[in-house]
C-alpha cells in the first residue's frame, strides 16, 4: 500500500500520524472533508454537535431536533470506517447562543447566531474536545481559505463567491485559526458535490441548508416567544412625521430594512408620497417600530465593538494621522464588499466611514474588514453597536 508523503494540511508528521478531527454536521461539505482526509491516509475521527431541538424551539410535537442530520453523520462515518463521536452541547448552545439570539431580537438588534456559534461552541467548546483527543488539527468544510505567510495565519475568501463563508470567521482568533484547517477553501459547490459523487457517498444530493439551524422555517419570531414567553409586548407602527399607522405585537418581527409584512394599511392622503415604507428604526424601550422611506435608511457611518484583527500590526498612529486606513467592508453576509475607510477607537472599538452610503444596515449583525488592496484577505472585523441613518 502506498503512502501520502505530502502532508496537505501543513503539519510536520507523516499522514497517517496525523489525527485529524472532522466536524460533521450530516451535510454533504463535512462530508466530503472527512472521506477526502479518510483517502489521504490521515487518522480520522468524526464529531456530530447535538446542538438544539426543533420541538423545544418551535414548540411543535413531532418535530425532532437535528437527528436526521445526525443519522446522515453517523452513516458516513460507519460507509468511511471512521470513528464517530455524538456530543451533546444542547445546553450550552442554548446558553450560549440562542439566549443571545432571543435577547438581541428582544433588544430590536438582528444578530447572527452562527458568528456566535462559532465563537464558542464549535471553535472553543468542540476545538478543546479536539485536542482532548490527541488530534493535531480540526477541519470544517467552511469555505474559506486558510493561508501561512511568514509563520503568520490568516484568511482569504473561498474560491467559490457564492459559498464564500469568511463573513462568519471574523471573530476567528490566531490561536484558534493555528489549529483550524478549511480543505473546501480552494474548491467550488459544483467540485465539493462532484467528489462526494466520486465517494460515493449517501448525502450527495443533499439540499444545502438555507437557514439558520434551529430557524428551520425561517420563523425567527416564533423561536424567541417560545424561549422567552411573556416577554414580547404589542406597540406601535409610527412613521417618521409622527403618524402611527398600525399596530405591531412585538418588535422582534422586525429588522432594519424590511419593507414586507409590515402589516399598515395604505395612507389616506392621496396628495402624500406613497413609495414603499421601509423600517428605518427599532425603538425597542418603547415598544415603537417606526417606518419611512428608503432614503431614510442611508448611513456613511458604521460604529464596531469587540473588533478582532487576524493581523496583529492593524493599529498604529501612523494609520490615524493618514486619515484611516484603505479597506473594503461587507456589512451583510449576502452583501458585496464596499470600500470604505477604517478608524481605530479605543480599546476594542472601532469606525468605518463608507465611501457611499448604504441602506438597512442593522445594529446586531457584523462589519466584516477586508484589505484594501486585495478584498479577499479578511483583516478582521466587529459587531455593529450603531449605524446611524439620514433619519437621525
Amino acid at each position: 500500500m502506498s503512502v501520502n508523503l505530502k502532508n496537505t494540511l501543513g503539519i510536520s508528521k507523516p499522514v497517517p500520524q496525523t489525527r485529524v478531527v472532522v466536524a460533521m454536521s450530516g451535510g454533504v461539505d463535512s462530508s466530503v472533508v472527512a472521506a477526502m482526509l479518510k483517502q489521504e491516509g490521515y487518522d480520522v475521527i468524526g464529531i456530530t454537535l447535538q446542538l438544539y431541538d426543533h420541538g423545544f424551539a418551535l414548540k411543535e410535537k413531532g418535530t425532532c431536533c437535528a437527528g436526521a442530520d445526525i443519522h446522515d453523520a453517523r452513516q458516513i462515518a460507519a460507509f468511511l470506517d471512521i470513528p464517530h463521536y455524538v456530543l451533546d452541547y444542547e445546553t450550552l448552545f442554548k446558553q450560549q447562543v440562542m439566549d443571545d439570539f432571543a435577547d438581541s431580537y428582544l433588544a430590536g438588534h438582528t444578530p447572527i447566531p452562527c458568528v456566535k456559534c462559532n465563537q464558542t461552541v464549535k471553535f472553543k467548546d468542540l476545538l478543546s474536545m479536539a485536542k482532548e483527543l490527541g488530534a493535531d488539527c480540526l477541519a470544517t468544510g467552511h469555505y474559506v481559505q486558510r493561508q501561512v505567510i511568514g509563520g503568520h495565519t490568516y484568511l482569504r475568501c473561498g474560491v467559490d463567491a457564492q459559498k464564500d463563508q469568511s463573513y462568519f470567521l471574523f471573530a476567528t482568533t490566531q490561536e484558534q485559526l493555528d489549529y483550524l484547517r478549511f480543505p473546501l477553501g480552494s474548491m467550488t459547490k459544483v467540485e465539493t458535490r462532484k467528489l462526494a459523487l466520486k465517494y460515493e457517498l449517501s448525502v450527495t444530493d443533499k439540499p444545502d441548508s438555507q437557514d439558520i439551524c434551529f430557524v428551520p422555517n425561517g420563523r425567527y419570531g416564533d423561536v424567541v416567544r417560545r424561549l422567552r414567553p411573556g416577554a414580547i409586548t404589542p406597540g406601535i407602527i409610527r412613521h417618521l412625521d409622527g403618524r402611527i399607522l398600525g399596530e405591531h405585537q412585538g418588535v422582534i418581527d422586525y429588522t432594519i430594512g424590511q419593507r414586507r409584512g409590515l402589516r399598515i394599511g395604505g395612507r389616506k392622503d392621496e396628495a402624500e408620497d406613497n413609495s414603499p415604507l421601509y423600517v428605518v428604526e427599532i425603538d425597542a424601550e418603547a415598544h415603537e417600530v417606526i417606518v419611512g422611506p428608503q432614503s431614510a435608511l442611508a448611513c456613511q457611518k458604521i460604529y464596531l465593538d469587540e473588533v478582532n484583527w487576524l493581523f496583529p500590526n492593524m493599529i498604529n498612529d501612523q494609520v490615524q494621522s493618514r486619515g484611516g486606513k484603505d479597506v473594503f467592508v461587507k456589512l451583510r453576509n449576502t452583501a458585496s464588499t464596499s470600500p470604505a475607510k477604517l478608524f481605530f477607537d479605543n480599546g476594542r472599538k472601532a469606525h468605518l466611514v463608507l465611501e457611499k452610503p448604504e441602506y438597512g444596515i442593522a445594529t446586531g449583525q457584523a462589519g466584516v474588514v477586508y484589505d484594501g488592496k486585495d478584498a479577499t484577505i479578511m483583516l478582521g472585523g466587529g459587531w455593529i453597536i450603531s449605524a446611524p441613518t439620514s433619519s437621525v
